[in-house]
Formats: structure tokens, sequence, C-alpha cells
């Protein structure tokens, strides 16, 4: 479970931002979170602090009864790499390699051996339905695929957590729903906690709870 308590998080460039204004935020294990708002308002940085990539200036952020903020940069990368999965909306797939590799990627800080990661990156492309594009580089796919590659290495190290920064943002409406379809579909299967950020209405209602992120506050 996560338990967020009183985090804030500025920023300072040419004038100083409030990112998150001391939000408190509890997200029971196993959960479909949604998180709605405006661009600017917050949602993106609560997500980087829910995944550790992200320290607040103040308050905590608890999961399952561990303190990410007094987490070592060591304990940080241990908890990313074993408990999380992330997903992006530009992809953050490496162009130079192949799908199965890049799905593979996810598996390298796990210490997995090579043949069994091969074998698993393997399955994980067979289960969102692009096995026989495991040898094509990213740009020899479209958006849906690349981002169904994502979802792949997102979930073969089988973590226990999936956060989703707009995920469909840069897919087409059909292909947004065979996306979202898929990550609900594990969802419903797996049983993992997954919160998504959306500024997408139909995305934000297929989930068990929303909440809105404005100007740094959170709102139910």
């Amino acid at each position: 479970m996560y338990h967020l308590t009183d985090v804030t998080k500025t920023y300072q460039g040419s004038h100083r931002v409030t990112a998150l204004d001391s939000v408190s935020l509890d997200v029971p294990d196993g959960q479909f979170l949604a998180i709605r708002g405006n661009t600017g308002g917050g949602k993106s940085t609560l997500l980087q602090m829910l995944g550790g990539l992200d320290r607040p200036d103040s308050g905590t952020v608890e999961v399952g009864g561990e303190d990410l903020t007094r987490m070592s940069e060591s304990g940080l990368t241990r908890f990313r790499a074993t408990r999380v999965g992330i997903i992006f909306q530009g992809f953050n797939l490496i162009p130079t390699l192949t799908a199965q590799e890049n799905v593979e990627a996810g598996l390298v800080p796990l210490k997995v051996h090579a043949e069994e990661r091969r074998s698993r990156a393997l399955e994980a492309l067979a289960e969102v339905d692009l096995d026989a594009r495991a040898d094509h580089l990213p740009g020899e796919m479209s958006g849906g695929q690349q981002q169904r590659v994502a979802v792949a290495r997102a979930l073969v190290k089988q973590p226990t957590i999936i956060l989703a920064d707009e995920p469909t943002g840069n897919l087409d409406e059909k292909t947004r729903d065979e996306v979202m379809d898929l990550l609900e579909s594990y969802w419903r299967k797996i049983g993992f906690t997954l919160v998504v950020v959306t500024h997408d209405s139909s995305i934000a209602r297929r989930a068990e709870r929303r909440i809105t992120m404005n100007s740094g506050s959170l709102s139910s």
C-alpha cells in the first residue's frame, strides 16, 4: 500500500513552481487509480514520487511500510528494478535494440541469466501479440506496437506496481483502446497496483478510482 503524507515538491527556474503542495494520498494494493488534471498540475511529478524517480522536498512516501524518502540511491534502484514497471508516453525504447532486446533490458538489473532473459522476453512479447516482431527495431514498428513492447518490458519482471504516464498520449483512438484493454486485462488477471496519469476522460473512466491534480493540490 502507498501512504503519502504532506508531500511537497518545488522547482526553481526563472520563477518558483510548486509541483506538489502538501499532498497526502493512500493507494491500496491492487487498486487501479487514474490521476487526472491539466498540464502542469503536478500529475507526472506525483507519479515520479510513487516510482522513486524523484524525492520530495518534504513529506514521506511509504510503500509497504518502507519510506522511499529515506532510502539510499541503491535502495531506490532496487525498488524500481524489482517492484515497479514504468510505461511512458514516449515509449522510451532504445532505438538500436530489437523488440526482444528492449524487453530483456527490463531484466538486466535483476541479474537474470541471458538464456532466461531471452525466454522471458519472447514470452512477454507473445503475450502482447508481438512475438513475430521480436527481431524488429522500434523504427520498424508502429506507435501502437512500440507501446506494446513498452508494456511487455514493464511486465516481464513481474512487478507489483505499474505506473503509466500518459501511456496512450501519442496514439490514435483505436490503438489507445487496444493498449488500455491490454493493461486492464493484465491488471485484472495479475492484481498489481496500476496508477495511470491521463488527461483522457475515457481512460480515467476505466479506473476503480479517480483523483484530480490541479496546481499541485489533490482532489477526488
